[in-house]
């Protein structure tokens, strides 16, 4: 389930940082791996994100560098800081982004798109992706791995403001840190 809900993570941000800033958007977001599929929503607006998962909820502050993975049934959250060098701009490319083509034009839910072929770099290793940008908002609706192992399309797509509530912590739920390597040995009695 980790390893669902971070590739639903990235594919959302990697879809999220060819989109244009200043546009707001809500969708539904399919995400299928060999693990089966699942379904989700997706809220943006300017420099905010949403995705909702059965299981967790992340929302990425751009603006503060900071996003928060929370965990509804346990009423916690993570919080995480976001490099601001691994953030692209409207005008910028997908971050480590070294090639892209395009492979013609496709309909995608209904919307008429162009699909790329991206190629970038991402923690020292070259990654392929597909991508498929709508003509009309330049939101990239669908993206997927070259050798079709995942894929993540937003469906249903409505653009127009979101409320600002929705990128907002909620309250009543309790920070949970991962414990660092020195605290696991603190915790196991093996501190130098």
């Amino acid at each position: 389930m980790k390893k669902i809900v971070f590739i639903t993570i990235a594919s959302a941000v990697i879809l999220y940082t060819a989109c244009v800033w200043a546009l707001e958007f809500s969708a539904d977001m399919v995400t299928t791996t060999e693990a089966g599929t699942f379904e989700g929503k997706i809220f943006v607006s300017n420099n905010k994100m949403r995705t909702e998962m059965p299981q967790a909820i992340s929302i990425v502050r751009f603006d503060k560098q900071i996003t928060w993975v929370i965990m509804p049934e346990q009423k916690m959250y993570m919080e995480q800081t976001i490099d601001p060098k691994t953030v692209s701009s409207a005008a910028e490319k997908v971050p480590g982004e070294i090639e892209r083509t395009a492979l013609g034009d496709e309909t995608v839910d209904g919307r008429s798109t162009t699909k790329y072929k991206v190629v970038y770099t991402a923690a020292n290793t070259e990654e392929t992706v597909l991508q498929w940008i709508d003509k009309e908002t330049s939101i990239p609706i669908k993206v997927g791995s070259e050798d079709g192992t995942w894929l993540t399309e937003y469906r249903n797509l409505k653009v127009g403001p979101q409320p600002d509530s929705l990128f907002e912590m909620p309250e009543g739920y309790a920070k949970f840190n991962m414990p660092n390597m020195q605290d696991i040995q603190k915790m196991m009695g093996n501190s130098d």
